[in-house]
């Protein structure tokens, strides 16, 4: 193993992504269990994710999710990527992840973003527009204000108020600027646009402030990671999530994950061939040896502290296979 992999750490954030023929409770079920299997490989985080409205997640509600996560493990570090904060009131997420962090202290992150509701009618329901994003920045310094108890309310935000849950900033659009400002950890992605992404983070870098909250920039890269036997069996794992955002570009909603055999079966339009091929390119895919090449290339280009992988696909097994050989290469 190189030293640039052995320096880096490496996490997972599981999506709770629902199946063809499957339950939302199946991939609530599934998340728990992929956290107390990926604990035992040796991975440093799980975090979980939140969508309102999206046929294909059943994971709308991140902190209820990681309690769960927390109660079914004992070690690895557990966290949201992210709570969308402005589709919340940051007294409320304060409380919630104090709640966290006093029933599983030392092991709670708090990932936080600043995108609303995928849809307007979801927007309606949470009683959001799109304008709510607008403001992130004074509703994180809010949200941590709440920890330090320095709010002008005269309110306390109990059990929170004095603990400390480390922060991470969702970097997408200006999420590295806001990041930058208030010192805070980091998270970027996509793999698919690196030039994008590396521009990102020497924006945050250079804008870096030192907070309370941590003195030094810290960068976090999230993306697809799939590791097989062959590099064909490798793309597969790709094929569920990749038409599925070809789907969505085409349909306009976001449906549970198909088998691979029934994507490479289909016929596709133009625009849905052009979509899928597009989902499937970019990411990191490939055997162990070719996967540490990438990793390694990676880490050294941009110089992250640690690597969130995002992956999804129809077949757990596939998919738990697939961080097993990761964590060889991590370990190898």
């Amino acid at each position: 193993m190189s030293s640039v992999i052995a320096a880096a750490r490496f996490s997972v954030l599981d999506r709770s992504r629902t199946r063809e023929g499957h339950t939302n409770a199946e991939a609530l079920r599934d998340t728990v269990r992929l956290a107390r299997e990926l604990e035992g490989l040796g991975y440093h985080r799980f975090w979980v994710s939140e969508h309102h409205g999206v046929p294909g997640v059943a994971g709308s509600a991140p902190t209820v999710l990681a309690s769960a996560v927390a109660a079914a493990t004992r070690t690895i570090r557990v966290g949201t990527g992210g709570v969308m904060l402005p589709n919340h009131q940051p007294l409320v997420v304060a409380e919630q992840f104090g709640v966290l962090e006093s029933l599983f202290p030392g092991r709670i992150d708090m990932g936080l973003g600043r995108s609303v509701g995928f849809t307007d009618g979801v927007r309606k329901a949470l009683g959001r527009d799109k304008g709510d994003a607008e403001d992130f920045a004074g509703q994180l310094d809010e949200l941590l204000g709440w920890f330090r108890g320095t709010s002008a309310t005269g309110v306390h935000a109990r059990p929170a108020e004095g603990l400390t849950v480390p922060p991470f900033v969702l970097a997408m659009g200006e999420g590295a600027a806001v990041a930058a400002r208030a010192g805070l950890p980091m998270v970027i992605g996509d793999l698919r646009d690196r030039e994008r992404m590396r521009r990102g983070i020497d924006h945050y870098r250079a804008a870096f402030r030192p907070s309370p909250w941590a003195r030094e920039p810290y960068v976090v890269i999230s993306g697809t990671v799939a590791v097989a036997a062959t590099p064909a069996e490798a793309r597969r794992l790709l094929v569920p999530e990749a038409w599925s955002m070809a789907y969505s570009r085409t349909h306009g909603t976001f449906p549970p994950l198909p088998p691979a055999e029934r994507v490479e079966a289909l016929t596709m339009s133009a625009r849905e061939r052009g979509f899928y091929e597009s989902g499937l390119s970019g990411h990191i895919a490939g055997t162990e040896e070719q996967v540490a090449h990438e990793l390694e290339t990676l880490l050294k280009e941009t110089g992250a502290q640690e690597l969130l992988v995002t992956t999804s696909t129809y077949d757990r097994e596939a998919l738990l296979n697939s961080y097993r050989r990761l964590a060889h290469v991590l370990t190898d």
